[in-house]
């Protein structure tokens, strides 16, 4: 059974079967492996901006950037300027982010576990 209504009251918001719900818009947000990359490997740790670009293998500087301001606006990120020249910008989880973590080290998990099940398939599915 897939619960489609959030908690959030009886307004909508919650609702992901509704296109305008602001449930919908967050699960699309970090729904992004972008997203889920850069939330593993800040765990439980603070990174600057070039720590985090090493980490998450492949992401460019402009999508690092347009999820960490992502995360940032849906308070699963923090971001610390340190006033230094050049400034200094560290980012963090915040406590939602890290219980979001949660579920994605539980993602990463099944991934794992699967994976010898899901290349057999689409070795049989790309014959």
């Amino acid at each position: 059974m897939v619960t489609k209504q959030l908690s959030g009251g009886f307004d909508g918001k919650g609702d992901l079967n509704r296109a305008d719900s602001l449930a919908r818009e967050i699960f699309s947000d970090i729904a992004n492996k972008w997203a889920l990359l850069i939330i593993e490997a800040v765990g439980e740790r603070t990174l600057r901006f070039t720590e985090l670009r090493g980490e998450v293998e492949g992401i460019s500087h402009k999508m690092l950037t347009q999820n960490l301001r992502m995360l940032e606006r849906n308070g699963l990120v923090d971001r610390r300027v340190h006033p230094t020249v050049p400034p200094r910008v560290e980012y963090t989880l915040t406590e939602p982010g890290r219980a979001l973590r949660a579920t994605v080290d539980g993602m990463c998990a099944w991934t794992q576990r699967h994976l010898d099940h899901i290349e057999t398939a689409r070795g049989r599915f790309d014959d």
